[in-house]
């Protein structure tokens, strides 16, 4: 046998011990995903998690001309109470609000606005450059401009939200204590994502932080492969999901599956192309903006993304503001823990409506 011959067989042995390498893992995710999704007791295995209320939608149009999905909840009868803008987080939709959606319908007692961030859900992509927090603090203006023209707002925002309320305090200070008379925190960062690494190990992040803009360009030219990629390996995902966006060992499995739908459902080219502006993330100046403005934070214990820490480092620029630690709750923590969210929003919405 020829030199060639054998280069051509061993590469050919190492491929087909990779292929079936793969195959096991694979499998093994299969039968782990198969095992959890079906085991007994799940809560909320009944949810339809699809059909929410609302009263009437509309497309905003974004000063980058990204058009906005906007849905907003009447209360049944006329109130003077503040309207509750909801503004989600990074790689999920309006859908992450779903239980304070549904509790917050039945009081009846606030409207009630919603929309997807650029890039997610039901809103356009943008047509040209990377996202930018910034950007984000501009289309939630456009979002406040149309659906909530006049009276009191509460912000409330998870994650990416929060991050987004804090750029829009950037840049539209005048509205804290006037327009804006409330504000709740979830799950998100001033400035310390660098120091989390998105809940990537310590030396990956360090080493794949210089490549974010490389990772985006490379889905503007291979965005719907790696879309594909990621749909063959959707069980891999879905134990990534209950990895770092749960806190409990034993979520409920109905919603790892709600949240790993939504993170699919985000185009691999919106995921690179904010990955950048959430790695450079600071805006502890613009807290001062919410000084004297009620705040509410709330966090899970086991939050991998956005630590206890986050809020904590939050709370020394705003000695005022409350702080609820949610035991054994991960990331998602509105979803993961509701009762306990809800618990602790309803008393903050009761005290400054």
């Amino acid at each position: 046998m020829n030199r060639r011959a054998k280069q051509a067989g061993v590469a050919g042995a190492v491929l087909g011990v990779a292929a079936a390498g793969l195959a096991g893992a694979f499998a093994v995710e299969r039968v782990l995903v198969r095992r959890s999704v079906n085991a007994p007791g799940d809560p909320h295995v009944n949810e339809s998690f699809g059909d929410q209320p609302r009263d009437h939608e509309m497309t905003v149009t974004a000063a980058d001309g990204t058009e906005l999905h906007v849905e907003v909840v009447e209360p049944p009868a006329p109130t003077d109470t503040p309207t509750i803008v909801f503004v989600h987080g990074f790689a999920l939709d309006m859908g992450t609000f779903y239980f304070q959606r549904q509790l917050l319908t039945e009081r009846g007692d606030h409207r009630l606005v919603f929309y997807d961030q650029p890039g997610h859900g039901r809103s356009g992509r943008l047509e040209a450059g990377d996202y930018d927090i910034a950007a984000l603090g501009v289309s939630l203006a456009a979002v406040l401009d149309a659906a909530v023209p006049d009276g009191h707002i509460i912000l409330v925002g998870h994650s990416m939200g929060g991050m987004t309320i804090m750029a829009f305090a950037e840049q539209h200070p005048e509205w804290f204590g006037s327009r804006v008379t409330g504000v709740v925190l979830m799950s998100t960062s001033a400035g310390l994502i660098d120091k989390s690494k998105l809940g990537l190990p310590t030396v990956v992040a360090r080493a794949s932080a210089p490549f974010f803009p490389l990772w985006g360009g490379a889905a503007r030219l291979g965005g719907g492969a790696i879309d594909r990629a990621r749909a063959a390996s959707s069980d891999l995902a879905w134990l990534l999901t209950r990895r770092y966006g749960f806190g409990e060992p034993r979520p409920s499995p109905s919603l790892v599956t709600f949240v790993e739908r939504m993170n699919s459902g985000t185009p691999v080219e919106t995921l690179t192309r904010y990955l950048h502006t959430l790695y450079k993330h600071n805006r502890f100046p613009a807290l001062s903006a919410l000084r004297g403005v009620p705040v509410l934070i709330i966090v899970g214990t086991r939050d991998y993304l956005t630590p206890v820490t986050h809020s904590e480092e939050i709370v020394r620029h705003l000695p005022e503001a409350e702080l609820v630690k949610i035991d054994n709750s991960g990331h998602v923590v509105m979803l993961e823990k509701a009762e306990e969210v809800n618990a602790a929003l309803l008393p903050f919405l009761d005290k400054i409506s």
